[in-house]
């Protein structure tokens, strides 16, 4: 089992930047990927950012050039830099891991972008 604790949500102006945490419970070094989903109200939930444990990464169209995603695998921890935010990435962000086995999710976090 691997419990995913997230941090770093909050509400922020359009245009402004925030960094989303998320520390697993053992060692990140047999995760396949980690990474970040988001849900909006209503909608479904959607890929935001990924990272492989060879060090690749995947992002959504709509996010790249403006969001990050990074590992560091001696904190077990996966980052999610954000910058120049808009009104549409409001949404619940979540956590994801995946090893060979099983997929996990972390509890969400919220992030707000006021106009």
């Amino acid at each position: 089992q691997v419990q995913l604790v997230e941090s770093g949500g909050g509400l922020v102006q359009a245009g402004g930047s925030l960094r989303l945490s998320c520390a697993a419970s053992r060692s990140s070094s047999g995760f396949v990927a980690m990474g970040w989903y988001r849900q909006a109200p209503g909608k479904q939930r959607e890929l935001v950012a990924t990272t492989t444990s060879g060090g690749s990464t995947n992002y959504a169209d709509s996010v790249k050039g403006r969001f990050t995603v990074s590992r560091d695998n001696a904190k077990n921890t996966v980052y999610l830099q954000m910058n120049s935010l808009k009104p549409e990435d409001t949404a619940v962000y979540y956590c994801n891991v995946n090893t060979v086995w099983q997929m996990y999710w972390g509890q969400g976090t919220q992030v707000t972008v006021s106009s």
